[in-house]
């Protein structure tokens, strides 16, 4: 399966409890950490809830 790799570029500070909690599951604790995953439904499910302070890198 594909996979896709995903950079935190905001801050998580002063950021509503549900965003954070979807930054966790996805691994992201520190800004500029790349993580990759499977490219799910699920997964891009949770970009799209934290687009605003993350970006899919190549």
């Amino acid at each position: 399966m594909a996979t896709i790799k995903i950079k935190q570029i905001k801050s998580r500070a002063n950021r509503p409890i549900d965003q954070k909690r979807t930054l966790d599951s996805l691994g992201l604790t520190k800004m500029n950490k790349v993580v990759e995953h499977e490219d799910t439904p699920a997964v891009r499910g949770m970009i799209n809830k934290v687009h605003h302070l993350v970006e899919v890198v190549d």
